[in-house]
């Protein structure tokens, strides 16, 4: 894979050329892209080689040369627990979904259970916005063979790849549970919670988290198959219910986890490979919390995103996808 930040006339080049490509950029550049092969969703902030930045003019683009067949589907409403069915037998999916609209939380609540979304590597990204223009803009993904905006729906690129290659799916998170920090449950599955299990005891949750004097930098932590899985929190104000970037799961233990280092130094230390080889994204509260604005995060490039998604919606993490020769994944 090849990843560049360029212009809109660098892009629209790589389209009418022919290229398989995931985009990421305002709004107004990625509607002014030709149609083609290619998949695209919002965001105006970048982790770069020259650091974390603000772009509104310029795109992310990540050209997947090792396709030898693609097909971007819309996936809308019912349809989106099919969008496992039209995979290529080799090949990857990349899956990009507008922030705070139905398919978001659907797919957020639902998606674990999809006929075989494990089968296969589903990567990809919440799109969003920039923060000031979160009550006058709506995020986007763009169908590049059609030429259209959708502020609903799953955008997927179905990508088939030749019988030598394979692709794999890492996830990268800076936090690690705090064991002595207390065990929390809740009653239901959802994006907000009024009440919590703390230690088996009921609690008002935000009044819990204020009388903890909690940092909301850090989120819950919760072992999923041995994969720790964050869920970042949205809002924790007195008498409301607080709310999180992704849901909570009824039944599942979690603990509030440890703040890390420094976020650059930390993701440049644990970023092991050749990032401008692979597609990753970075959750924006890792970009805002860790300050990366002009900070580098090793050699990994990509948009920084409302959520990341590795075959599951996660928060506050770096998701990458590589593509590497099927007897080396084997070896490995």
């Amino acid at each position: 894979m090849k990843n560049a930040m360029m212009s809109v006339t660098e892009a629209a080049a790589l389209i009418e050329a022919g290229k398989v490509l995931v985009v990421a950029g305002s709004e107004a550049a990625l509607s002014q892209l030709p149609k083609g092969c290619w998949i695209g969703g919002t965001s105006v902030y970048f982790m770069t080689d020259t650091g974390g930045r603000v772009d509104r003019d310029n795109l992310f683009v990540t050209e997947i040369d090792a396709a030898q067949e693609a097909r971007p589907v819309l996936y809308a409403g019912e349809d989106l627990p099919s969008l496992t069915m039209n995979r290529f037998d080799n090949g990857l999916s990349v899956i990009l979904i507008p922030a705070f609209s139905n398919a978001h939380e659907s797919f957020a609540i639902h998606g674990s259970s999809y006929a075989g979304v494990f089968d296969q590597p589903l990567m990809g990204w919440v799109t969003g916005v920039h923060l000031d223009d979160l009550e006058t803009a709506k995020p986007k993904v763009f169908d590049g063979a059609r030429g259209m905006a959708f502020e609903e729906g799953a955008m997927v690129l179905h990508v088939k790849l030749p019988p030598t290659q394979v692709a794999d799916i890492d996830i990268l998170t800076l936090f690690e549970p705090d064991q002595t920090a207390d065990e929390i449950t809740f009653a239901s599955t959802g994006f907000s919670v009024k009440t919590a299990l703390v230690n088996g005891e009921e609690v008002d949750f935000a009044s819990y988290l204020s009388e903890k004097g909690a940092d909301q930098r850090c989120p819950l932590l919760a072992n999923f198959a041995g994969a720790m899985i964050n869920v970042s929190f949205q809002s924790v104000e007195p008498g409301k219910p607080v709310s999180f970037y992704a849901p909570v799961i009824e039944g599942v233990s979690y603990r509030i986890a440890r703040l890390p280092g420094d976020y650059a130094t930390e993701f440049a230390a644990r970023a092991q490979g050749e990032g401008s080889r692979e597609l990753s994204c970075n959750c924006i509260l890792n970009y805002l919390y860790g300050e990366l604005e002009s900070k580098t995060t090793g050699s990994f490039t990509g948009p920084a995103t409302f959520g990341e998604i590795a075959y599951m919606l996660l928060n506050q993490t770096m998701v990458r996808l590589n593509i590497q020769p099927a007897e080396a994944a084997k070896v490995a």
